[in-house]
């Protein structure tokens, strides 16, 4: 277009097609700053459904330490400490990102106004002074490339060497090559000097997600090493499990040697009990050897198998007592070692030596159940519960008794369930029009029926709905139709009953279950 003597209409026709070219190149300018405040929403979508699941994760390690404080109260205290040094990291991020939009709100819908934010100023005027790195990059540089090691620091060999080397090449900040520059750049240039404003905030952002994830694989690693310990051969416990506890002189020692994870599959290399080598079976050995003097006497030993070569041996140890004559009571609940109010706990009551036509034994709200030593002991009022046992022995018809308390605790409260599912549950309106509401005593002894009678209903920003029965009526899904996505709807105050019970068992109301709008 360029070059010779052109006429006044070729001049403008030129000129118009300047303009043209520039308004293609202001278009497809202003359709990439869209497309990173798209993805820029899009990242923060995925950061808060990661900040549940982190929280999810947390309440169950949480419960777990709770429960047993010796396996999980050292990894408990260690994410504590992870997730305090995560949540400052991030909340140091989203500082910068708020000072660098200042002056470009977001709108309702919470979108950045992307088409104004092409200048690179307030980033390269927070991370560099002229062509240098200023004290606040030097300062954002120091806290990416310190956060692997502090995670290492605190987790130490909680956290896997493949999990750690995945977190330090996350947060590495080693010179980029770039193929414009055709040249390595240092990282902070190659990621933020000179870009658009909203690319920058993207990157932040992506920040974060890289802080929630690698948070998120911490507490995922420690719980998925503990599914491994335990299909390791070292989380197989022998366990001696004598035909009784106590035998009378003269008599034969007989029982077995299993161990605590019991797999028919398993086979060991070879069991000695007591010096002498038995033979070993599908995960267990039979044994057999003379009782013995009166007295408490040790069984010992070992289970020895194969694995990765080496040959891995568990000990095996357990104990006996020889005694003359039985003086005490065997006293047991078959499930469990408290009995609930309102129902038939079931108990095994004996006496060691003695046969069951001989045995009488008493308790408020104890009946026989058929077979022997079987009972059901309905308890009543009280806290506790106190059973007696009188046993006639085979020698000029003495009798021996004996006795023991029980505690007595009320059925505890169930949680409440959508489509048999307890905790957060995520799905269309639709799914929840039609799912029954339910509730569940999850890790109880019994198997409980709870039919649900009453609920109420909440759908943010609407007022709570009281429904009878177990399912959503018009009302609900007249709510549910102006509840949006992202919406998490409430189900709480469930009322229940216990079906196939004669007992009159008044349940707690179950706990509350939530219901988020995909």
């Amino acid at each position: 277009m360029a070059g010779g003597k052109l006429t006044p209409r070729q001049k403008m026709i030129n000129l118009m097609y300047l303009v043209f070219i520039a308004m293609l190149a202001l278009n497809m300018s202003k359709e990439v700053l869209s497309a990173f405040g798209i993805l820029n929403n899009k990242i923060e979508s995925s950061n808060s459904i990661t900040d549940n699941r982190n929280e999810s994760s947390f309440l169950q390690l949480q419960q777990k330490a709770k429960e047993q404080p010796l396996q999980y109260g050292d990894k408990k205290a260690k994410v504590d400490k992870i997730r305090a040094l995560c949540k400052d990291f991030s909340d140091y991020v989203e500082n910068m990102k708020t000072t660098i939009t200042k002056g470009f709100p977001k709108d309702k819908e919470g979108n950045y106004p992307c088409e104004q934010m092409d200048k690179s100023d307030a980033v390269d005027n927070m991370f560099y002074q002229g062509d240098k790195e200023s004290k606040q990059g030097k300062e954002f540089l120091e806290k990416i490339r310190g956060f692997a090691g502090q995670i290492k620091a605190i987790g130490g060999s909680s956290i896997a060497e493949s999990e750690m080397k995945k977190i330090e090449k996350r947060f590495a900040t080693d010179d980029v090559y770039s193929a414009k520059a055709e040249a390595k750049l240092p990282w902070l240039d190659y990621n933020y000097h000179h870009f658009p404003l909203i690319a920058s905030v993207t990157k932040f952002t992506q920040l974060q997600a890289d802080i929630k994830t690698t948070e998120s694989d911490i507490m995922e690693g420690m719980f998925k090493s503990d599914l491994v310990a335990a299909a390791s051969l070292t989380a197989y416990q022998p366990i001696v499990v004598p035909e009784k506890t106590a035998f009378f002189q003269g008599e034969q020692v007989k029982g077995k040697i299993i161990l605590g994870k019991f797999d028919p599959n398993l086979v060991a290399k070879s069991v000695i009990v007591n010096g002498v080598s038995v033979v070993a079976k599908a995960g267990q050995a039979d044994f057999s050897f003379g009782a013995g003097a009166v007295g408490e006497h040790e069984i010992t030993g070992s289970f020895n198998f194969d694995e990765n070569n080496k040959v891995v041996s568990l000990p095996i140890k357990g104990n006996y007592v020889v005694v003359p004559q039985p003086k005490s009571a065997n006293i047991s609940a078959d499930k469990m070692n408290v009995v609930y109010r309102g129902l038939p706990n079931p108990m095994t009551i004996s006496f060691a030596g003695i046969s069951d036509d001989k045995v009488s034994a008493s308790a408020p709200g104890l009946s026989k159940a058929g077979g022997n030593g079987k009972y059901n002991l309905n308890p009543g009022s009280g806290t506790e519960v106190k059973v007696s046992v009188t046993a006639k022995l085979p020698d000029a018809g003495k009798s021996v008794s004996d006795s023991k308390i029980f505690r007595i605790k009320n059925i505890p409260a169930p949680a409440g369930a959508i489509g048999g599912s307890v905790g957060l549950q995520k799905g269309a309106k639709s799914r929840l029009e039609v799912s029954q509401v339910s509730a569940v005593l999850q890790d109880f002894l019994y198997d409980l029926t709870f039919q649900v009678t009453r609920f109420s209903f909440k759908v943010p920003g609407q007022a709570a709905i009281i429904v009878s029965g177990d399912r959503v009526n018009a009302q609900c899904k007249a709510a549910l139709a102006r509840a949006s996505k992202g919406d998490q709807i409430s189900i709480f105050d469930i009322k229940t009953k216990i079906v196939g019970t004669t007992a009159a068992i008044v349940p707690k109301d179950a706990a509350p279950v939530l219901y988020e709008i995909q």
